[in-house]
């Protein structure tokens, strides 16, 4: 039993994560998230080798500062975030060093993706909150995440 429970720790700790961020969706005045605290629960399932938050080009260079001070690249599109992400994620689903990807969003736009990571073997993770946090979403994902606000 001993053996079991120390091959599953094992192979939590090997599994490698690509956490990506819906900016827009989640930095919010309405929605206050700790994205330290995100950060912290998932890695609890695993190591994070990837950690991307996507903005728009209205970002300021304050949000930028402080996204990177919180240990996650910036990156800015000038074109529509959520088209930015769902390439930037299957980059991810193609990549042989991550097993999981966690999406940190309330959008149902990023269904198919969790679906097609699943397909090609992926562990997939969501993290969201409330209000609006996608029921099918939810129900894609293998693990679900849900983020207190501050």
């Amino acid at each position: 039993m001993f053996e079991k429970l120390k091959a599953l720790m094992q192979k939590k700790k090997e599994r490698n994560i690509a956490l990506l961020i819906d900016g827009p969706n989640v930095i919010r005045k309405d929605v206050r998230l700790d994205l330290v605290q995100v950060r912290k629960s998932v890695e609890k399932h695993g190591a994070i080798k990837v950690a991307k938050i996507f903005l728009d080009q209205y970002a300021s260079d304050k949000l930028i500062e402080a996204m990177t001070n919180q240990g996650y690249e910036p990156v800015i599109t000038t074109g529509d975030v959520d088209v930015t992400m769902a390439v930037e994620a299957m980059v991810q689903v193609y990549n042989p060093h991550i097993q999981a990807i966690a999406l940190m969003t309330r959008d149902i736009d990023f269904r198919p993706v969790l679906v097609k990571a699943k397909e090609l073997g992926k562990e997939t993770i969501v993290v969201g909150s409330e209000p609006g946090f996608s029921v099918a979403l939810r129900n894609t994902a293998d693990i679900v995440i849900l983020a207190e606000q501050r």
